[in-house]
């Protein structure tokens, strides 16, 4: 039987208890779930991609079948070097969808054998973002409970909250 991997892109800068969610859901429909951390020009990260791969790691340490890997370049040229299939993406909003389902298209017209899997955040979870927990942060604002802990120390170091 093949394996079934789902490819869980994103900026992940960074990965939030929202993510984690999708994730982890993720793995009850695929055999392995890759944690694909793009790399966009267009974005300077808070975190650079080797701190995120090391935030992601450790905050699922412990659970099988996740592996953490990065990529520049188009998704679906990814998911083909990846040889995998299914992409899973968490929406939040209405206005997630219509993004989501735009990128889904395009993904599926430069790659005609990829499919996305559209997952509902945790209704605990659907007001988090990457963007906002950076933003509380920088303010010295709490994020327990938002984010892993060891991203909610590594938020204090960055600002200085330590």
């Amino acid at each position: 039987m093949k394996e079934r991997i789902g490819i869980y892109p994103g900026s992940f800068d960074p990965i939030t208890n929202g993510h984690l969610d999708i994730l982890l859901r993720g793995l009850e429909l695929f055999d392995t779930v890759v944690v694909a951390i793009a790399h966009n020009i267009e974005k300077e990260g808070l975190f650079s991609i080797e701190e995120r791969k090391d935030l992601i790691l450790r905050s699922v340490e412990g659970t099988k079948n996740i592996i953490v890997d990065s990529f520049e370049g188009l998704q679906a040229d990814y998911m083909r070097r990846m040889k995998a299939r299914f992409v899973i993406r968490g929406l939040r909003a209405m206005s997630d969808f219509e993004y989501e389902f735009q990128m889904a298209s395009m993904n599926r017209n430069l790659n005609p054998g990829m499919d996305t899997i559209f997952m509902m955040t945790s209704k605990d979870y659907f007001f988090v973002s990457s963007r906002t927990i950076k933003e509380v942060a920088s303010f010295g604002g709490s994020v327990e409970g938002l984010v892993p802990e060891v991203v909610e120390k590594a938020l204090k170091q960055k600002f200085g909250g330590v």
